[in-house]
């Protein structure tokens, strides 16, 4: 794998680029964003691990540019570990988060799963259809026959993650995990209502749900088209 590592700290990103090294990846280094910003305009990467507080273009506003014409993997590895920073991460489409301190048998196994999952994003349909429900994954909508269904970015995920893989079942924490990015899940309302949602758009009849459906003391299982009634 071709890493990027954007680290202002010499010795930690010699140590980065030597462990990364090691693992058997191909890593290039730049110090701050205004240098990985020209690096990811001009060169193909599999992942950029990106500090926050840096010189010049911090990791934050990096990724905001980067946005605008790359869909590139990306995850920071900051000492910013407050909430409210997270989320901020997230939001601008980071694919991970790792705050420092950190182990470096960890950033490895994160740099693997978010490289495999991306690959799994990266091979799946442009257009799936399921039933009356069809994503278009180009221009990330949703349409239930020819109706465009209004979905909010966690919505239209969830709605993605449930249709590539149909007929499997989800407990509430493997969802959270795989849409929030979060290994820690502690409050199942937010998966709730997001499910809630979804079925009042996609569903004939939200309380007799095909589409999504709850599996007792379990989760939840998307319906494979052939299912439908």
């Amino acid at each position: 794998m071709k890493l990027l590592i954007v680290e202002d700290e010499a010795d930690l990103r010699y140590l980065l680029k030597f462990e990364c090294e090691k693992a058997g990846h191909t890593v290039i280094c730049e110090e701050d964003g205004i240098g990985a910003l020209d690096r990811i305009k001009h060169e193909s990467f599999d992942l950029v691990v990106c500090d926050v507080m840096m010189p010049r273009l911090d990791g934050f506003n990096l990724l905001r540019q980067v946005r605008l014409f790359s869909e590139i993997p990306f995850m920071f590895l900051t000492a910013r570990g407050d909430e409210m920073d997270k989320v901020l991460g997230f939001g601008l489409g980071a694919d991970d988060y790792l705050i420092k301190p950190f182990s470096m048998s960890e950033l490895l196994a994160r740099i693997d799963a978010v490289h495999r999952r991306c690959q799994r994003q990266t091979n799946f349909p442009t257009h799936v259809r399921i039933g009356q429900i069809t994503l278009d994954t180009t221009s990330c909508q949703a349409f239930k026959e020819d109706q465009e269904l209004i979905l909010n970015t966690k919505e239209y995920q969830l709605l993605k993650y449930f249709m590539e893989h149909p007929a499997r079942v989800f407990t509430k924490a493997q969802l959270y995990e795989a849409i929030w990015q979060q290994d820690s899940f502690v409050d199942d309302n937010t998966i709730m209502v997001h499910v809630s949602h979804l079925r009042k758009l996609i569903e004939d009849d939200p309380r007799n749900p095909h589409y999504i459906q709850t599996v007792h003391g379990i989760g939840y299982r998307f319906c494979k088209a052939e299912d439908k009634a």
